[in-house]
């Protein structure tokens, strides 16, 4: 598995993204199914919807969380939004035996030691500890493909994926991506509308 310098993986190649502004449709496949809206375009935590759906609670797993000199290839672009000096964090989640996502996040570094102390936690935990407001806005999504995310995901892709970012006070906190492993359609049912996976994996 190859990893970029200081330990983090490169950015996922994007097969295509649209902005969640408008209700995207990929190219070809099919409508985006309702649960598969919900999960991709909706506001709520995904780590707290993957415990529902799972009936386990997800583990982070830290792949690494470096300096970020500027911003990197294949960055959303409201990364360039965030004050540097950056930082960038990337993790697996898991739910009992799966690995069901992966993600990574950018964060001005002082944002991150205040934020981040316990780097184990999920982040909409970390930040909202104290009950502290807080507003995610998702900004887009796609499709990914990667060799890595298919041997970790145990399934080929591509892999649906999406970009936000969240606000406190009205102050941009972080950008993060999230990249789903299609395993969930044993509990979301197939991602299009028409299509059926036939990946032995998923049960």
């Amino acid at each position: 598995m190859n990893q970029a310098t200081g330990g983090l993986l490169p950015s996922p190649a994007c097969l295509w993204q649209a902005s969640a502004a408008e209700r995207p449709q990929p190219p070809v496949g099919g409508e985006l199914s309702g649960p598969w809206t919900l999960l991709l375009l909706g506001d709520g935590s995904p780590t707290r919807h993957l415990q529902l759906l799972t009936g386990h609670p997800v583990e982070v797993e830290l792949i690494a969380m470096a300096s970020e000199p500027g911003v990197s290839a294949g960055a959303p672009a409201e990364v360039a939004e965030l004050a540097e000096p950056l930082l960038r964090r990337q993790v697996w989640l898991t739910c009992g035996p799966q690995t069901l996502g992966w993600a990574e996040s950018w964060w001005n570094r002082a944002e991150a030691e205040a934020h981040l102390q316990d780097r184990r936690l999920p982040i909409w935990r970390s930040l909202s500890a104290g009950r502290a407001e807080l507003y995610r806005e998702v900004d887009g999504l796609g499709q990914v493909q990667e060799p890595w995310l298919a041997e970790r995901f145990g399934c080929d892709g591509p892999f649906w994926s999406r970009h936000y970012r969240f606000f406190r006070h009205g102050r941009e906190l972080t950008v993060i991506r999230e990249v789903f492993s299609p395993a969930l359609e044993r509990w979301l049912g197939p991602a299009q509308a028409g299509s059926v996976r036939k990946d032995s994996s998923i049960q």
